[in-house]
């Protein structure tokens, strides 16, 4: 795999943005892997949590390793502490995310696929929202979307309130009637009534995750609208050694190589 940590600038954001790119590499001489490439590769956009930043996915789990087997390009972004939202006091997260991201990363490695139905999202914590948000907001660009130990329930925690009721107000604002599109409840709903592409998503929690009761209450709900939805649970806390291993699964999950891609 090639590893390439890039700075481009965003229009979006008026700014020099960093994010980290692992790319298909064909390699038989590596100590312990081998590497798959091909004219064209899909690509997962793998979303950070909170308190991290691009480099995370990198430190805390063998995300190179684990896309080599499977052929796939990565891009893992900074989002900060956007929520991947267009932030009511802040930048423009989500457009950024869900829109020129894609595009900026199509123009520098062309052997990226621009197809939909080859195009991912995947993430942990609040990076599992802003995955979960791109795949039911943003189904145009892409068609799989999964979040791990994901904060499903963003206005649940604006209006409960917190100690990050701050941060609350910065992302969603001040006027309740201007938080549905950042609601990933009503943004299920809103999929399922229209006329979309088919999408898949895919969701895992651990059953002492403090995040767990709103998982299952998502759950639930995309039950209920007879979503595509693959619903996943097992011990575990909010941390890093389940999603290193879940991240595998996603992997697994995904639609690479398989008959319907």
């Amino acid at each position: 795999m090639a590893l390439i940590e890039l700075t481009a600038y965003s229009h979006t954001l008026e700014m020099e943005v960093d994010f980290f790119v692992i790319l298909p590499e064909q390699a038989k001489a590596l100590i312990g892997m081998d590497g798959k490439a091909s004219a064209t590769c899909p690509t997962l956009y793998l979303l950070h949590g909170m308190s991290d930043d691009h480099s995370i996915w990198l430190r805390r789990t063998s995300i190179e390793r684990y896309a080599a087997e499977k052929g796939i390009a990565v891009v893992m972004p900074a989002g900060d502490l956007s929520f991947y939202t267009d932030m009511a006091y802040g930048e423009k997260y989500w457009t950024f995310i869900s829109e020129e991201l894609p595009a900026i990363c199509r123009s520098f490695f062309p052997m990226m696929s621009t197809k939909r139905e080859d195009t991912f999202v995947a993430g942990l914590s609040m990076g599992g929202y802003g995955a979960l948000k791109c795949g039911l907001r943003g189904y145009n660009t892409f068609s799989c979307a999964a979040g791990l130990s994901a904060a499903t329930d963003v206005v649940g925690a604006r209006k409960a309130g917190n100690r990050n009721t701050g941060l609350w107000r910065d992302i969603l604002g001040d006027d309740p009637g201007e938080w549905d599109f950042n609601d990933l409840f009503t943004a299920a709903e809103d999929y399922a009534k229209g006329k979309n592409p088919p999408l898949k998503l895919y969701c895992w929690c651990g059953t002492e995750d403090f995040l767990y009761q709103s998982n299952l209450k998502f759950k639930d709900h995309l039950e209920k609208l007879g979503l595509d939805f693959t619903y996943e649970e097992g011990p575990g806390n909010h941390s890093w050694p389940y999603w290193d291993d879940k991240i595998q699964r996603v992997l697994e999950w995904l639609p690479i190589g398989k008959e319907e891609n």
